[in-house]
């Protein structure tokens, strides 16, 4: 993380390489608040200011960070978190160079898309971890609602669908001493105003943008206001303990309930199941070919049909 801090430091310009390196062995921690200054900075086309203005929150996005580009907006906010920064500030970036997916695979995050991340600090025990995610889709999913998108789906763990297509992805990471959460980043990435036509070939099959669902251009600033609007209103449900709607509103919108799919394990082999539903822990419960039932907690589901 130190050195990822480094590089934004240095691609900003605040301080030259030959300096960063000469101070390299100072603790990162007193950059801090040149790492905030950055972020308090005008940006080109993402405008903080246009997020704040008339913004219906009590804490989230409050504190506000937006930056021309960093390596990945979950490590500004890790490295924020580590200082005490208040719950519910926001890291937005115009470009990410190392976005990261779940499971480590890449994320392209160009200029065009929204790649935001989220500090939290849930007074929870990592048992309710998954349920994070799962109420980030759900927020997600009502804020494309709210702009125009039709029937946008939720398929598990972490990705908003639309007409069987990707448009989001969100990683959900935790920073815990023993079984108690201290720090939750969550991590969301949008393909609102990208040309999907730019994509790779492989990618053109199974994603799609915001730009293509709608015909036009989407606010990108309305979009993220939005998102912060109902990511609040839904993690006060997860600080109530009011599980149950949050799974009520996911189920509403899931994309994965009912499909036959692949299912793989981390360190397991892959099996075929139909998915029966998604119990309180917020894990997916699957039928096997043998017609035994299984939890999945954690990994990926291949639809097959």
């Amino acid at each position: 993380m130190h050195d990822e801090i480094k590089k934004l430091l240095i691609t900003e310009k605040t301080l030259s390489e030959d300096v960063i390196n000469q101070i390299g062995n100072i603790d990162i921690d007193e950059f801090s608040e040149i790492v905030k200054e950055l972020g308090e900075k005008e940006t080109q086309h993402i405008k903080s200011s246009e997020i704040s203005k008339e913004l219906q929150t009590a804490y989230i996005g409050k504190k506000l960070y937006v930056y021309d580009e960093v390596s990945s907006t979950n490590t500004i906010a890790k490295f924020l978190s580590m200082q005490n920064d208040e719950n519910g500030t926001v890291i937005i970036s115009e470009k990410q160079t190392l976005g990261k997916g779940r499971t480590g695979k890449d994320w392209e995050s160009p200029l065009g898309g929204i790649w935001l991340s989220i500090i939290i600090k849930p007074n929870v025990d990592q048992s309710k971890f998954p349920l994070i995610t799962l109420a980030t889709g759900v927020a997600v999913a009502k804020a494309l609602e709210k702009i125009g998108v039709e029937n946008p789906e939720i398929k598990w763990p972490n990705d908003i669908m639309i007409k069987g297509k990707k448009v989001c992805g969100i990683l959900t990471e935790s920073v815990a001493i023993l079984d108690k959460i201290e720090n939750v980043i969550i991590g969301v990435g949008i393909d609102a105003n990208l040309e999907s036509s730019k994509f790779p070939d492989e990618l053109q099959k199974i994603t799609t943008t915001l730009k293509d669902e709608l015909g036009k251009e989407c606010d990108e600033h309305l979009l993220i206001k939005t998102f912060l609007e109902e990511f609040e209103l839904i993690n006060e449900l997860f600080n109530r303990e009011d599980y149950e709607a949050i799974l009520k509103e996911w189920r509403k919108r899931s994309y994965s309930i009912g499909k036959t799919v692949e299912v793989r394990k981390p360190f397991d082999t892959p099996f075929d199941a139909y998915i029966i539903g998604i119990n309180e822990e917020g894990a997916l419960i699957v039928e096997k070919i043998d017609g035994t039932l299984e939890k999945v907690i954690s990994g990926e589901c291949i639809i097959k049909n």
